[in-house]
């Protein structure tokens, strides 16, 4: 995306083992410049307490969104965006478009019950990700009632890279904890595990992967 003066300014504070790994693919999927803050967990594993002074939540992820005034080229407001779900829909509303569901059904706009159902579940997932637990049988059983290749149709949104990431920690964990006999996922949940290889394929999650790596392997 071509620099400018007059274009936001994107700061990730970015923790290892957290749930900012989705927002490195989310940033990576709308092609936006951004610097990282790196964090490293303490040894008990807790997030450091530095991050309290970039907001009081003082967890990861969080994004700094830095934004020139009209009114004046020295003024700048800064957005402190916390939480997953808010900094995905901020970024998806103004940056990624191609990232959202259409919102209404033709001739309906702007009119309750005018939405069409994959914003619906769009909304959902968004929150879904943050507010719940995640039992991969429920997802499976979500992905069934629809034929749609992802949670809200037939081409990614936000809301899948939100959902991402307790999905595939849960198939990993599974993996690391279930003895060999137990059935596999690919057997258990088969079009749970369709979707989640279909997102590994998806050239920003190859990416994210990429700048993950390089993250981890730096130091703060």
């Amino acid at each position: 995306m071509a620099e400018s003066t007059n274009y936001p300014e994107l700061k990730l504070y970015w923790l290892n083992n957290s749930r900012a790994q989705r927002i490195v693919w989310l940033l990576e999927e709308l092609g936006l410049s951004y610097e990282v803050e790196i964090f490293q967990r303490n040894k008990d594993m807790f997030a450091p307490s530095e991050l309290k002074e970039v907001h009081p939540l003082g967890k990861s992820p969080m994004v700094i969104v830095t934004i020139p005034q009209p009114s004046s080229p020295v003024k700048r407001r800064k957005l402190v965006l916390a939480e997953s779900g808010l900094i995905a829909q901020y970024l998806a509303d103004h940056f990624g478009k191609h990232l959202l569901p259409k919102h209404y059904c033709d001739g309906q706009e702007g009119q309750p019950g005018g939405e069409t159902d994959e914003w619906i579940r769009y909304q959902y997932f968004l929150h879904y990700a943050e507010g719940s637990l995640h039992p991969p049988l429920l997802v499976q059983l979500i992905l069934m009632s629809f034929n749609g290749k992802y949670l809200c149709g037939d081409h990614l949104t936000a809301a899948d890279i939100l959902m991402s990431y307790p999905l595939l920690e849960a198939r990993e964990k599974a993996g690391e904890l279930n003895p060999p006999k137990t059935e596999k996922w690919s057997e258990k949940y088969p079009k749970l595990w369709v979707y989640l290889k279909r997102l590994e394929y998806e050239p920003g999650f190859k990416r994210a992967e990429v700048k993950i790596k390089e993250l981890d392997a730096r130091k703060s």
